[in-house]
């Protein structure tokens, strides 16, 4: 099968590649066309996953194209932006009907479920790698960053922390643990659920925001070093799901929480006076810590203590001494 019956029998059938709202021309020519209204701006961020690098090499190909597609989308989430299109750059050791038709399917329901549609991408041989990148649309001036984050602000979460992390020795194969716990970890895992709509409800209103995917702790350095400000953590505040703790204990759970990484949940910076609307509105806002003069980011215990671990999250490529 060549590179373009490939594109056509696999993706650009999908109903996900049939255009919508924001796209003016999609798979098909040399560029997609996308139309973006006046006063708004165009959000875009890529997302490259790599066998045995961010996921188990074989694993189920369905599961796979929902999470490959989900962790792009999550970016988008953290920018307040609304989702338009995407492309895919797909990287095959062999073209394998059955497994590409599986991938096809879970792309396609995790992009209908984002309402995000596919504009085009590119084909090569090579070791399994996907390349997923996102537009987005977001009101002119409006988008969240990591930048603005005060002192006094609070330091919040939009959901339970952990789950994904304390998915992977089932992922592995390592542990197996009954279905009441392993479904709802391994669904976290597989298809992570991007906080779209918790992101452009903090519009306005949270100072800065990020997406977990390295850790709590890694990850809101981000929004510590570029808000130029410190972030305390407070143990006790981590929001953790049951079946985590059941299949963790409770330190094994904190520990996934504060630096497994691929919660995919959005971490934020908030006024105290928007919390209480936003809770009162049903949005899941977990207070976790606080924004401090300074630098960096420090974990205390009930106590007030710091009990920053050595170990703050993922890095692909550690830092030297």
């Amino acid at each position: 099968m060549g590179e373009f019956e490939l594109i056509r029998n696999f993706f650009a059938a999908a109903p996900c590649a049939q255009g919508g709202e924001g796209v003016a021309l999609g798979i098909g020519d040399d560029c997609a066309l996308l139309a973006v209204a006046p006063g708004e701006q165009l959000a875009i961020s890529t997302d490259t996953l790599v066998a045995g690098v961010h996921f188990a090499d074989p694993c189920d190909p369905f599961l796979l194209g929902q999470r490959s597609l989900a962790v792009a989308v999550s970016d988008l989430a953290a920018m307040g932006a609304t989702p338009l299109a995407f492309t895919l750059a797909l990287t095959l050791p062999t073209v394998a009907t059955d497994w590409l038709a599986a991938y096809a399917r879970g792309l396609n329901a995790m992009a209908q479920d984002c309402a995000v549609r596919l504009i085009g991408g590119d084909t090569t041989r090579g070791p399994l790698t996907l390349t997923m990148t996102v537009f987005g649309r977001v009101p002119a001036g409006r988008a969240l960053t990591r930048s603005g984050a005060r002192p006094g602000d609070l330091l919040c979460v939009g959901g339970p922390l952990g789950d994904a992390a304390g998915a992977l020795p089932l992922v592995l194969g390592q542990r197996q643990a009954a279905p009441a716990v392993a479904e709802p970890l391994l669904a976290r895992y597989w298809s992570p659920q991007p906080q779209l709509a918790l992101g452009q409800a903090l519009r306005g209103k949270a100072t800065a925001a990020l997406d977990i995917s390295d850790g709590l702790l890694a990850d809101c350095g981000h929004i510590a070093a570029a808000s130029s400000v410190g972030l305390q953590v407070v143990l006790d505040t981590l929001p953790l799901s049951r079946p985590l703790v059941d299949f963790l204990g409770l330190e094994g759970a904190r520990a996934a929480a504060l630096s497994g990484g691929d919660d995919y949940v959005l971490a934020f910076t908030l006024p105290p006076a928007d919390l209480t609307p936003l809770q009162a509105a049903g949005w899941p806002v977990h207070v976790v810590g606080q924004v401090v003069a300074g630098q960096g980011v420090a974990l205390l215990d009930a106590a007030g203590q710091d009990i920053t671990p050595g170990i703050r999250g993922y890095q692909h490529f550690p830092e030297t001494p």
